[in-house]
């Protein structure tokens, strides 16, 4: 069984700290999502929250006694701060009120959840919710400020309806996304902590025309799986992306662009910063000599085009490569996969290259799966089976860390 399906199969340990804020009821149904993710939960109220929702609601959910006082505890009193440190693997605070944020921030410690905070040595996740005009206060702000600079995982507040009656910013996002940014964080690796990494994605596209372009079919979902994969495994990420309809993904710094060369041209500037560089971009090979400046009307005759060779951006960066930088190539091949993907592995002095038969109808372009085969340098070959991109994702970064030596 790969490790990656065992990583997910595991328990992981949570403790949910929620303060009064009127979305308090969604903290409910997180606790349900939570543990639909394999997650054993333990939850610390806050003495005003327990005003709003009793603390019997959170522990029939949680099947685990609910925290609420510094002294007492409720139901299992070996569990003190200290005790609960040890236990969890992550902290979230949903809601995150202004009130629990200031306290964070200064290192005020005058209840249960203050308290264990400053005892946890966990990863932190807050997720804020408060009206909007709190939100944006330069006071909360200074808070969030300093908890993001203690390296603190901060969400998002959603906009919409709030309890006010307006309109704004300052909504508790729904449990499921907070439940997905938890287990993202839950399985990030540390394998690859610290090296920076750099990866494009998508297609690029060379104008005819201000309406007409030439392109590909690549949607950009391998080279975002990639770079998802590399931010869960502590990797700090810069993703150069052609048009694509993904979100951007959280924890990489983002660099869009359009064309070949404006993509050679975000490669060549980061490329020597970076320690591995995963080229899974689908770059045009060629562009037109012309580019019409308005649109070419429909006519009887027929439209040639003349093309030229777009850049080389691998070929180009052969000499600039340092040592110890690892090269990943794609290559996206319908006949002859080994041999045209060992010719493009050699030719662009790459360490590495996965190959995958886009003539399959399915995976590869616009799906959802795929499948490739590994080369590496000094001849070594491993195929990964057909399987959801982000598991094809996670078998490249296992061959990439054992390439770097590490876990």
């Amino acid at each position: 069984m790969p490790s990656s399906v065992k990583r997910e199969k595991e328990h992981h340990r949570v403790t949910l700290g929620v303060s009064a804020g009127i979305s308090i009821y969604k903290a409910c149904d997180l606790v349900r999502r939570l543990k639909e993710r394999s997650c054993d939960v333990r939850v610390v109220m806050t003495g005003h929250a327990t005003q709003m929702i009793a603390p019997v609601t959170f522990q029939a959910l949680s099947q685990n006694p609910v925290i609420t006082d510094l002294f007492a505890g409720a139901g299992d009193p070996s569990i003190a701060h200290i005790e609960l440190a040890k236990w969890e693997q992550l902290l979230i605070v949903a809601p995150a009120t202004a009130n629990v944020l200031g306290k964070f921030a200064r290192g005020i410690a005058d209840d249960f959840l203050s308290t264990h905070y400053l005892a946890s040595t966990s990863p932190v996740l807050l997720v804020p919710a408060m009206n909007g005009n709190m939100w944006r206060h330069p006071a909360v702000q200074e808070n969030l400020a300093t908890l993001k600079g203690r390296g603190h995982q901060v969400m998002q507040p959603a906009t919409g309806s709030l309890a006010c009656g307006d309109l704004d910013e300052g909504r508790l996002p729904e449990p499921v996304q907070i439940a997905e940014e938890v287990l993202r964080l839950l399985q990030r690796e540390r394998g690859l902590e610290k090296i920076r990494v750099l990866v494009t994605a998508g297609p690029t596209r060379e104008a005819l025309d201000p309406v007409r372009f030439l392109s590909n079919r690549s949607s950009g979902r391998m080279g975002y799986a990639i770079v998802e994969e590399a931010v869960r495994r502590g990797a700090r990420v810069t993703l150069i992306s052609g048009p694509t309809a993904l979100e951007p993904p959280r924890g990489a710094a983002f660099v869009p662009v359009t064309t070949a060369a404006e993509m050679e041209a975000a490669v060549r500037a980061h490329f020597s910063d970076c320690q591995v560089l995963v080229m899974a971009a689908a770059v045009a090979d060629y562009r037109p000599i012309q580019v019409l400046p308005s649109k070419r009307k429909k006519g009887a005759e027929e439209w040639r085009v003349d093309l030229i060779l777009a850049p080389d951006i691998l070929g180009g960066l052969k000499p600039l490569k340092k040592p110890g930088q690892l090269l990943c190539g794609f290559a996206a091949e319908t006949e002859d996969l080994k041999a045209n993907a060992t010719k493009k592995l050699k030719s662009k002095g790459l360490d590495l290259i996965a190959a995958n038969d886009v003539s399959r109808e399915s995976s590869g372009f616009e799906s959802d799966r795929n499948a490739l085969t590994l080369f590496w340098r000094d001849g070594r070959e491993e195929r990964v089976p057909e399987s959801s991109k982000a598991e094809c994702a996670r078998a490249l970064w296992d061959a990439i860390q054992e390439t770097l030596g590490g876990p």
